[in-house]
């Protein structure tokens, strides 16, 4: 794993002290996985939030990026990164949902190779900069449509969306690999939870599809089209 964030630290809120007990809390919220704490370490959530956020850049909430989309809270960047790992290594990732590029970078950090897509372009120039400037080479991004069909001939270990689906999108588990896993926020259609969102695990098992929720979240809809 690369330590990326030496270069980067600034002071105050956006110093290395500031970073570590953001995954010291992430740690007393119940984050686990060690690969996934040393990312968040690793990785300077400040330089993807403009000049004005940075100062807020390690509180645990969203933030917004431009183009009505927002930075996910640190929380549930390293729980949807815990729950994809699984506690094994990721050789290839496919994310639906650039943004900024920080969830991005974070997976750069447990994957060998990851694969994302964005469908704002002005979001894609902004995740190319930032992960450009982290030098982050083993990431390929696309101005893409990724609810639909990415006409890519690809084989992937792990899937992540990071925007909320209204039902899991099986054009993308087609480049899933049997035993791979499928991370998503999935809205409820039951009368009990309707419109309540939760983070969903979707393991590609040899016998057919396995499902498992998890915490309740909150992101912008999984929309199709370019823009």
């Amino acid at each position: 794993m690369t330590s990326i964030g030496e270069k980067f630290n600034g002071i105050g809120m956006t110093s290395t002290r500031t970073r570590t007990r953001m995954v010291e809390r992430l740690r007393e919220q119940g984050i686990k996985d060690e690969a996934v704490l040393a990312a968040m370490a690793a990785v300077p959530r400040h330089i993807f939030v403009e000049d004005a956020l940075a100062i807020r850049a390690y509180d645990d909430s969203p933030l917004p990026i431009g183009a009505g989309q927002t930075i996910s809270q640190p929380y549930v960047v390293a729980r949807m990164t815990e729950l994809l790992r699984a506690g094994t290594p990721l050789r290839r990732v496919l994310e639906i949902g650039t943004g900024c590029g920080y969830q991005t970078a974070i997976l750069a950090q447990v994957a060998e190779e990851v694969y994302t897509v964005e469908r704002i372009g002005s979001l894609v120039a902004k995740a190319r900069r930032n992960l450009r400037a982290l030098k982050a080479n083993s990431v390929r991004i696309k101005h893409g449509d990724g609810s639909a069909d990415l006409g890519e001939d690809l084989e992937v270990d792990g899937i992540m969306v990071t925007a909320a689906a209204t039902q899991v999108p099986t054009s993308l588990l087609l480049y899933l690999k049997v035993g791979g896993r499928m991370v998503l926020p999935l809205a409820r259609h039951d009368e009990e939870l309707k419109g309540v969102q939760l983070l969903t695990v979707i393991e590609k098992a040899p016998s057919g599809i396995r499902e498992q929720t998890y915490d309740a979240v909150r992101f912008v809809p999984l929309l199709s089209g370019l823009a």
